[in-house]
């Protein structure tokens, strides 16, 4: 019969004694080294693939947001030319407006004025108008009245519609060549105020 030692006691020899048993080999240990280096290294690998395919979605990412921010970019300039164009076009339109109205503000003026003298003297008895002259500063006008209150009163009534800066008299004399009334013969000067349009005549 053969016997099998399965717990390593050494076997009796000739004088009696026993054999030392084997000692285990220290080859577990370094298999268990390699392993878990490989499971490190598979580790590893894994955890660099995970952050090249993060690196490279990000990348993507911002690639395509830069794209659009450029052609947003290109639509918003767009819009500001378009912006541009049509506020210069308003700007030229306003311009063009504003002169319009300057000259046709400068066309009533000249009119306003005469209707307003001619409005005063007839407010005013017992005076006439004979000539009106007009330098753009200065209003000069000569008539006929029956007294010289009248021509006082013409005065007054010409200071109160706020045309005039000032209201002079040059001269008034007696008109010998009228025999069934007294007349008088007056020239006045009237310094025009600038500030001055028909909105904002004065009511006498």
């Amino acid at each position: 019969m053969i016997r099998i030692n399965l717990l390593g006691v050494p076997k009796k020899t000739r004088g009696g004694r026993r054999a030392a048993a084997a000692l285990p080999s220290g080859g577990g240990e370094g298999s268990s080294t390699v392993v878990l280096g490989l499971i490190f290294a598979g580790a590893l690998v894994v955890l660099i693939g995970l952050a090249q395919m993060w690196v490279q979605r990000e990348h993507d990412t911002l690639e395509k947001n830069l794209q659009k921010a450029v052609l947003e970019n290109q639509r918003l300039a767009d819009v500001k030319a378009k912006y541009e164009a049509s506020k210069k076009k308003a700007d030229m339109y306003e311009r063009r407006v504003r002169v319009i109205d300057e000259l046709k503000s400068a066309q009533s003026g000249p009119v306003n004025l005469l209707n307003l003298v001619a409005d005063t003297v007839n407010s005013t008895d017992a005076v006439w108008l004979e000539t009106m002259t007009n330098d753009g500063k200065t209003l000069s006008f000569t008539g006929m009245a029956l007294s010289p209150n009248s021509v006082a009163d013409l005065m007054a009534n010409l200071r109160k519609t706020g045309a005039f800066k000032t209201v002079e008299i040059k001269e008034t004399l007696q008109d010998a060549s009228v025999k069934e009334v007294q007349a008088f013969k007056f020239e006045l000067n009237c310094e025009m105020d600038p500030s001055f349009s028909g909105k904002n005549r004065k009511q006498s």
